[in-house]
């Protein structure tokens, strides 16, 4: 899998909810990571959100391009109370 980011808006991230676009690229290798479409924020490009282990449990917001080739990560944090218990319910 190859991802791309904004360098910007990882410093903006890590500086925000202290988690890098890079720490945030091992969820992806949960295999119990729970994946969605994201509805409510796709109207200029279709967004997903994954939540999975990466040291803690995080909710990470991507897309993709180039077909499905590259994830580009738009925001990544620690999974809140709620999102935990979704990633705990469906594992």
């Amino acid at each position: 899998m190859i991802f791309e980011w904004d360098e910007e808006k990882n410093e903006l991230n890590k500086s925000k909810h202290g988690i890098s676009f890079e720490k945030a690229t091992e969820v992806f290798d949960d295999p119990d990571r729970v994946e969605y479409f994201d509805e409510l924020h796709s109207d200029e490009e279709d967004r997903w959100i994954v939540i999975g282990y990466a040291g803690d449990i995080l909710f990470v917001v991507f897309t993709e391009r180039e077909s499905g080739n590259v994830t580009r990560l738009i925001s990544a944090r620690r999974a809140t109370a709620y999102e935990r218990r979704e990633y705990y319910g469906n594992n």
